[in-house]
């Protein structure tokens, strides 16, 4: 595997100034969050998602970049097309049309690894199936950490370029949290999407916070839940775990912009993840930004994003979280509102800005490579 390092060095080999024009790029999809902050805007034109028939202003999905009859209409505008997310809207012979039709046209694909599993779906067949696809058809193929990287090349026989998951956040000033008299754990449950053990999380959570507790430590607990949710009973169960629970208490609100999930977050002293099943987390690269602990399940390979301020524990097993809060908690620097946190977020940020333009250049590098590639008939 290619491998930018996690936590690049000053300096490196900068990006050849004199290229004639920006690579003309059709990312699936171009408005997410990380798309954008992956493209370096001076090297690369990311052309905008191309709205669907009859949806709803800044919807993507399904996206038509995949579709064969889009690919002929609009080849000249494009240099390379890189699939991130997406593709469980495409069947796998749609997609292996797709594939064909970049081949014909002779443009590049690059496709990013996100995810092994789909935290969308419960059976993987249909996205192993696409990743099998995708896989086979990529010119070059990208992912997030070294674990998912040696995965991809045992069961698909692909190597790839290890770039890191980059900041997402823009701007200076990110908030330290309110200091509070206890330790304060939070778990946001979101709208309960298949991936989300909600249930035997906070069944798990309830019962160390107790145990916690009857030792004499000073620790509540926080549950959120998203005002709408795909599964009510879980939802309903999870009411019921947390009434009349000392040192835990659920809420129940609209979901948080960006500005108020970080400053949610950022008055936890440790964060849950409650994953049955996935492969990374934009959640805990938000975490390392403000200088939240991680507490998660050892499910894919989050914990490889920010190994040091991930402490893992099992759902069912309230010890396994027990230990796990007190080691996030045991930092120096993690209690929420302290000036140790505001220096540690500051000294962060430093770091994750550096970071970024590293991996922006070596997206550049990838679709540069990926347009040298010779394409078959």
């Amino acid at each position: 595997m290619r491998y930018i390092p996690h936590r690049p060095t000053p300096g490196g080999p900068p990006i050849d100034a004199t290229a004639p024009r920006r690579i003309r790029v059709a990312a699936v999809p171009a408005g997410h969050p990380y798309t954008r902050a992956v493209t370096d805007e001076r090297f690369v034109d990311l052309r905008a998602d191309p709205p669907p028939p009859g949806a709803a202003p800044g919807q993507w999905w399904p996206p038509q970049v995949l579709l064969p009859e889009w690919l002929d209409a609009h080849a000249d505008e494009i240099d390379v097309v890189h699939v991130h997310f997406g593709s469980e809207s495409s069947s796998t012979e749609e997609l292996s049309a797709t594939v064909a039709a970049l081949r014909r046209l002779g443009l590049p694909l690059v496709y990013t690894v996100h995810d092994l599993e789909n935290p969308q779906l419960t059976d993987q067949g249909a996205h192993r199936a696409a990743l099998a696809v995708l896989l086979a058809g990529a010119d070059e193929v990208t992912t997030l950490t070294a674990p998912t990287a040696a995965e991809v090349e045992r069961d698909y026989g692909r190597v790839s370029v290890v770039i890191p998951h980059p900041t997402l956040v823009d701007g200076t000033a990110l908030p330290v949290g309110r200091p509070h008299a206890g330790t304060r754990v939070g778990v946001h449950l979101r709208d309960l999407r298949p991936n989300i053990d909600g249930v035997g999380t906070v069944a798990t959570l309830v019962r160390a916070v107790a145990d916690l507790r009857a030792r004499g430590a000073d620790i509540e607990a926080v549950v959120r839940l998203n005002e709408n949710v795909r599964d009510p009973d879980a939802a309903a169960s999870i009411d019921a775990l947390a009434d009349g629970t000392d040192g835990v208490t659920v809420e129940r609100a609209a979901r948080l912009d960006d500005d108020a999930l970080a400053g949610w977050l950022a008055d936890l002293d440790a964060c849950l993840l409650p994953y049955s099943h996935g492969t990374h987390s934009g959640w805990a690269e938000l975490c390392y930004d403000l200088a939240v602990p991680v507490v998660g399940t050892r499910v894919g390979h989050v914990a490889a994003q920010h190994p040091a301020d991930f402490h893992a524990f099992r759902i069912g097993d309230p010890v396994s979280l027990e230990r796990a809060i007190v080691d996030a908690t045991a930092e120096g620097w993690s209690v929420a509102g302290s000036d140790a946190r505001g220096a540690e977020i500051a000294r962060r940020r430093v770091e994750r800005l550096d970071e970024r333009e590293r991996v922006r250049q070596a997206h550049v590098a990838v679709y540069r490579r990926s347009m040298r590639t010779e394409h078959a008939a």
